[in-house]
Protein backbone atom coordinates (compact mmCIF):
# COMPACT_ATOMS: atom_id res chain seq x y z
CA UNK A 1 0.00 0.00 0.00
CA UNK A 2 1.86 3.06 -1.40
CA UNK A 3 0.65 6.37 -0.49
CA UNK A 4 1.05 8.94 -3.13
CA UNK A 5 0.31 12.95 -3.40
CA UNK A 6 -1.18 13.90 -6.71
CA UNK A 7 -2.80 17.18 -7.90
CA UNK A 8 -6.82 17.40 -7.60
CA UNK A 9 -8.38 16.11 -10.13
CA UNK A 10 -12.14 16.87 -11.55
CA UNK A 11 -12.70 13.26 -10.91
CA UNK A 12 -11.96 13.59 -6.78
CA UNK A 13 -14.97 16.04 -6.56
CA UNK A 14 -17.44 13.44 -4.17
CA UNK A 15 -14.37 12.22 -2.26
CA UNK A 16 -12.98 15.69 -1.72
CA UNK A 17 -15.98 17.19 -0.73
CA UNK A 18 -17.01 14.30 1.46
CA UNK A 19 -13.30 14.64 3.45
CA UNK A 20 -14.49 18.46 3.10
CA UNK A 21 -17.49 17.66 5.06
CA UNK A 22 -16.35 15.05 7.37
CA UNK A 23 -12.53 17.13 8.85
CA UNK A 24 -14.47 20.49 9.15
CA UNK A 25 -16.02 18.57 12.29
CA UNK A 26 -12.94 18.33 13.53
CA UNK A 27 -12.05 22.36 12.82
CA UNK A 28 -10.10 21.45 9.71
CA UNK A 29 -10.04 22.62 6.54
CA UNK A 30 -9.94 20.21 3.62
CA UNK A 31 -10.45 21.81 0.76
CA UNK A 32 -8.73 25.40 1.14
CA UNK A 33 -10.54 27.87 -0.32
CA UNK A 34 -13.62 25.85 -1.10
CA UNK A 35 -17.08 26.72 -0.60
CA UNK A 36 -20.31 24.87 -1.27
CA UNK A 37 -21.84 27.03 -4.08
CA UNK A 38 -18.46 27.13 -5.87
CA UNK A 39 -18.59 25.00 -9.55
CA UNK A 40 -16.10 22.19 -8.69
CA UNK A 41 -13.92 22.36 -12.14
CA UNK A 42 -13.48 26.03 -11.61
CA UNK A 43 -12.29 25.55 -8.13
CA UNK A 44 -9.90 22.72 -9.42
CA UNK A 45 -8.59 24.55 -11.67
CA UNK A 46 -8.11 28.14 -9.60
CA UNK A 47 -6.46 25.05 -7.41
CA UNK A 48 -3.60 24.39 -10.60
CA UNK A 49 -3.26 28.28 -10.88
CA UNK A 50 -2.33 28.94 -7.44
CA UNK A 51 0.30 26.04 -8.24
CA UNK A 52 1.81 28.14 -10.90
CA UNK A 53 1.54 31.46 -9.54
CA UNK A 54 4.54 33.55 -7.64
CA UNK A 55 2.04 36.14 -6.02
CA UNK A 56 2.24 36.76 -2.18
CA UNK A 57 -0.47 38.58 -0.85
CA UNK A 58 -2.65 38.48 2.48
CA UNK A 59 -4.95 35.65 1.15
CA UNK A 60 -2.94 33.50 -1.48
CA UNK A 61 0.72 32.20 -1.65
CA UNK A 62 2.51 29.61 -4.46
CA UNK A 63 1.45 26.57 -3.55
CA UNK A 64 0.00 23.27 -4.14
CA UNK A 65 -2.99 21.40 -2.87
CA UNK A 66 -2.36 17.91 -3.00
CA UNK A 67 -4.56 15.21 -2.44
CA UNK A 68 -3.14 11.91 -0.55
CA UNK A 69 -4.29 8.35 -2.21
CA UNK A 70 -3.51 4.59 -1.14
CA UNK A 71 -4.76 2.13 -4.14
CA UNK A 72 -7.13 5.41 -5.51
CA UNK A 73 -8.81 6.09 -2.11
CA UNK A 74 -8.47 9.25 -0.67
CA UNK A 75 -6.99 9.00 2.89
CA UNK A 76 -5.99 13.16 3.29
CA UNK A 77 -4.36 15.81 2.13
CA UNK A 78 -1.40 18.09 2.19
CA UNK A 79 -1.04 22.01 1.36
CA UNK A 80 2.38 23.11 0.07
CA UNK A 81 3.37 26.78 0.01
CA UNK A 82 6.17 27.82 -1.89
CA UNK A 83 6.40 31.09 0.03
CA UNK A 84 5.01 32.70 3.22
CA UNK A 85 3.01 36.46 3.61
CA UNK A 86 2.67 37.37 7.26
CA UNK A 87 0.19 35.30 9.08
CA UNK A 88 1.24 31.91 7.52
CA UNK A 89 4.85 32.96 8.70
CA UNK A 90 3.73 33.09 11.97
CA UNK A 91 0.62 30.38 12.25
CA UNK A 92 1.01 28.19 9.55
CA UNK A 93 3.85 27.41 7.74
CA UNK A 94 4.72 25.78 4.63
CA UNK A 95 3.12 22.57 4.98
CA UNK A 96 -0.25 21.70 6.46
CA UNK A 97 -2.08 18.07 6.15
CA UNK A 98 -4.76 15.86 7.42
CA UNK A 99 -5.61 12.15 7.24
CA UNK A 100 -9.45 11.04 7.93
CA UNK A 101 -10.26 9.79 10.59
CA UNK A 102 -10.89 6.62 9.20
CA UNK A 103 -7.19 6.17 7.98
CA UNK A 104 -5.26 7.49 10.70
CA UNK A 105 -2.71 5.39 12.93
CA UNK A 106 -0.93 4.20 9.61
CA UNK A 107 1.88 6.04 8.66
CA UNK A 108 -0.09 8.31 6.38
CA UNK A 109 0.55 11.57 8.07
CA UNK A 110 4.33 10.54 8.61
CA UNK A 111 4.69 9.93 4.75
CA UNK A 112 2.83 13.11 3.81
CA UNK A 113 4.72 15.07 5.53
CA UNK A 114 8.21 12.86 4.19
CA UNK A 115 6.75 13.60 0.05
CA UNK A 116 5.56 17.36 1.22
CA UNK A 117 8.92 18.19 2.34
CA UNK A 118 10.89 16.75 -0.64
CA UNK A 119 7.85 18.92 -2.88
CA UNK A 120 8.80 22.12 -0.62
CA UNK A 121 12.63 21.27 -1.18
CA UNK A 122 11.64 20.97 -5.28
CA UNK A 123 10.37 24.41 -5.44
CA UNK A 124 13.11 26.29 -3.46
CA UNK A 125 12.13 26.08 0.38
CA UNK A 126 15.15 25.35 1.75
CA UNK A 127 14.21 25.75 5.49
CA UNK A 128 10.70 24.39 6.34
CA UNK A 129 8.37 25.23 8.90
CA UNK A 130 5.57 23.20 10.43
CA UNK A 131 3.28 24.10 12.95
CA UNK A 132 0.60 22.15 14.75
CA UNK A 133 -1.86 22.50 17.68
CA UNK A 134 -0.41 22.40 20.83
CA UNK A 135 -2.70 19.52 21.60
CA UNK A 136 -2.54 17.70 18.75
CA UNK A 137 0.55 15.50 20.37
CA UNK A 138 -0.21 13.07 17.11
CA UNK A 139 1.19 15.64 14.99
CA UNK A 140 4.02 16.54 16.93
CA UNK A 141 5.37 13.17 17.07
CA UNK A 142 5.08 13.21 13.16
CA UNK A 143 6.92 16.40 12.54
CA UNK A 144 9.71 15.60 15.08
CA UNK A 145 9.84 11.76 13.40
CA UNK A 146 10.26 13.53 9.92
CA UNK A 147 13.07 15.83 11.34
CA UNK A 148 11.06 19.28 13.19
CA UNK A 149 12.99 20.89 15.74
CA UNK A 150 10.43 22.64 18.03
CA UNK A 151 11.03 26.56 17.70
CA UNK A 152 8.90 27.34 20.54
CA UNK A 153 5.20 26.84 21.93
CA UNK A 154 3.09 30.13 21.34
CA UNK A 155 0.71 30.62 24.00
CA UNK A 156 -3.04 30.96 23.54
CA UNK A 157 -4.29 34.36 22.76
CA UNK A 158 -7.66 35.79 22.52
CA UNK A 159 -8.25 34.77 18.71
CA UNK A 160 -6.28 31.39 18.97
CA UNK A 161 -5.29 28.35 20.06
CA UNK A 162 -1.43 27.67 21.08
CA UNK A 163 0.39 25.86 19.07
CA UNK A 164 3.76 24.81 18.47
CA UNK A 165 6.42 26.10 15.56
CA UNK A 166 9.02 23.44 14.23
CA UNK A 167 11.58 23.87 11.67
CA UNK A 168 12.99 21.21 9.48
CA UNK A 169 16.51 21.62 7.90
Amino acid sequence: MTLRLRPLQLSDKDAAINAHDAMLHEDFTFLTGWRPDDEWAHYVQSRHEIARSTEISDELVPGTLLMAVVNDTLVGRASVRFALNDWLGWHAGHIGYGVLREHRRQGHASEILRQSIIIARAHGVDRVLVTCRNDNLASAMVIEKCGGVLERVVPASADDVAFRRYWID
